[in-house]
């Protein structure tokens, strides 16, 4: 039988907001308040429509976390848009395979820890903002690095890639801290990218065009 787990407490609430969206919905309602106070109906009605996108769009549903012994999850919700091996990266030493994920702006945009370990460094790089889906974004884009490793010796690296309207990567990790398999870590607003590199003897469960799920759907294993 397989086994599940929720690495974070399940939310109290029907439809759970990631708190960086916050902001965002305040802002969004209060500027829609204004409009409608001051008798610009029309306006007023582009700004709830845009407000109920927001608070749809900053959503964080609970997930269980499939448990068999080496699982690696997917960090993010989206298409799986590159599987191949790579022999050299800025992220991690070696040879990898590199899967990487696409997130549209109608994903849920939360990302999740792929695998349990000890974070071992982390790297922002303040880059330009391709779009996310283009093979360069990987290097130039903003981009903020995990680097993990496993109780087993094992190093991975989960790579939050900005996109084209992305403006913002959160990351809530700092170095020494011990992960649990697909716990929330962080977020990209609006359309981005994360990229894994895993060893190069992990076996990999996914293929381009594959849709997973930031928690729940298998990546491969370590």
């Amino acid at each position: 039988m397989v086994k599940f787990t929720r690495p974070d407490p399940d939310d109290q609430y029907a439809f759970p907001i990631a708190k960086p969206g916050f902001y965002f919905i305040i802002a969004a309602a209060f500027a829609t308040a204004v409009f409608a106070l001051v008798g610009a109906a029309p306006i007023a009605i582009i700004g709830l429509t845009i407000t109920f996108f927001i608070c749809w769009f900053f959503r964080d549903p609970d997930r269980v976390v499939p448990m068999y012994q080496g699982t690696v999850v997917s960090p993010a919700d989206g298409r799986v848009i590159i599987v191949a091996p790579v022999e050299e990266s800025p992220f991690v030493m070696g040879n990898c395979i590199k899967i990487s994920i696409f997130m549209s702006v109608f994903n849920v945009h939360v990302n999740r820890i792929p695998h349990e370990g000890k974070v071992k460094g982390i790297s922002y790089f303040p880059g330009k903002f391709f779009s996310a889906n283009l093979d360069k974004a990987s290097k130039e884009n903003e981009h903020n690095a995990v680097l993990i490793e496993t109780d087993k010796g094992k190093t991975f690296c989960t790579v939050q890639i900005a996109g084209l309207i992305a403006r913002r990567i959160i990351c809530r990790l700092k170095e020494g801290d011990s992960v649990r398999r697909g716990e929330r870590f962080g977020m990209i607003c609006f359309g981005s990218r994360l990229d894994v590199y895993l060893p190069a003897d992990a076996k990999v469960s996914v293929t381009v065009g594959n849709r997973v799920k930031a928690g729940s759907s298998i990546l491969g294993y370590i």
